[in-house]
């Protein structure tokens, strides 16, 4: 019911824009205003999170990474697990940001016959690795349509990511990994027990966004009766970021309901999960060295607080609990 909640709401969201679009002719709203009050949310949001992460206090370090610490001369320590000075730690912030080390060595528990079992999960990994590399490589060809002249590595990508050439236009290799990854953790959500029973709404809903965001890309390239002018919609793209924004004829329905797709993304990115693009920068547990057992930390907060010693406290209440029986120390 949760993933049917966040299918249906997705759907009434696109009812209502193609609506808009195709028979009010609403197309300065939904490609002008409304990606520049998205792209203003995202930005300001992410601000607004990042600096309120970075001002949580972190006093202590956080000792909750895996492998030997450093501590006598004679004992070998994990350099890049438990890492002890900055190398280490950007060694290891570089693993888990660009492979998802973590979540590879990752370990899944079963019971069988009354006994708790661990195998491993490589699946999860996999699935999570193509799809965060498939949108980023997918976001940089993008950059054709946002600047002039294109970039050089743009066109080096199309040409890998269309190596293996079947038809025209040529199918992007990308395009259907990432559609394949999304299904697969969609359906993990929904086969596995465990996690259909700790999923909520609002982790179906990116799912289903980025899902319909690919999902309507992929038929502007290849749908015939979906096509759209090139030419026109990098002269929109062109205009929004000058802040010279024109509407050029020739966009059909199907990439204003992209763009509002993308725009809705965007908004909803500071305040969802997928923040954790940005937290795992912040995460005490990877960007701090573990070398408690080296060096010595002190509390910045442990300064000196007036007390009341508990002989203080009875020669003030000595009267008082003497008339009520209490044993004293000093009499």
């Amino acid at each position: 019911m949760k993933g049917l909640y966040s299918f249906f709401s997705l759907l009434l969201l696109i009812a209502v824009a193609l609506i808009c679009i195709q028979w009010a002719q609403w197309h300065y709203l939904f490609g002008v205003v409304i990606p520049y009050v998205a792209a203003a949310i995202f930005v300001l949001g992410i601000i607004y999170r990042m600096v309120k992460w970075a001002k949580s206090p972190v006093p202590f370090r956080i000792t909750t990474t895996c492998g030997q610490q450093k501590t006598l001369p004679w004992i070998k320590s994990n350099r890049f697990d438990n890492p002890h000075n900055l190398f280490g730690v950007l060694v290891r912030m570089a693993m888990e940001i660009l492979f998802f080390r973590s979540l590879f060595r990752n370990t899944k528990a079963d019971i069988k016959d009354g006994k708790i079992v661990y195998g491993g999960n490589k699946w999860l990994w996999l699935g999570g690795l193509a799809f965060h590399w498939t949108f980023l490589i997918v976001l940089l060809r993008h950059f054709r349509f946002f600047t002039e002249p294109t970039p050089f590595f743009v066109g080096w990508i199309q040409s890998l990511d269309g190596i293996m050439q079947i038809g025209v236009p040529v199918l992007y290799m990308t395009d259907v990994i990432l559609l394949g990854a999304l299904t697969y953790l969609f359906l993990r959500r929904v086969i596995v027990p465990q996690m259909r029973y700790i999923s909520l709404a609002s982790d179906y809903f990116p799912l289903f966004l980025i899902m319909a965001i690919g999902t309507t890309g992929v038929l502007m390239r290849y749908l015939p009766s979906a096509k759209v002018d090139i030419i026109a919609v990098k002269e929109l793209t062109l205009g929004l970021l000058s802040f010279n924004p024109v509407i050029p004829e020739g966009i059909g329905a199907m990439f204003f309901i992209h763009l509002f797709l993308v725009s809705l993304l965007l908004a909803y990115f500071p305040m969802s999960k997928l923040m954790h693009m940005g937290g795992v920068f912040l995460s005490p547990t990877r960007n701090l060295a573990n070398n408690n057992r080296t060096h010595r930390h002190v509390n910045p907060w442990d300064y000196p607080v007036p007390g009341h010693s508990y002989e203080e406290w009875e020669d003030e209440f000595r009267e008082l609990m003497k008339g009520a029986g209490l044993p004293l120390e000093k009499e």
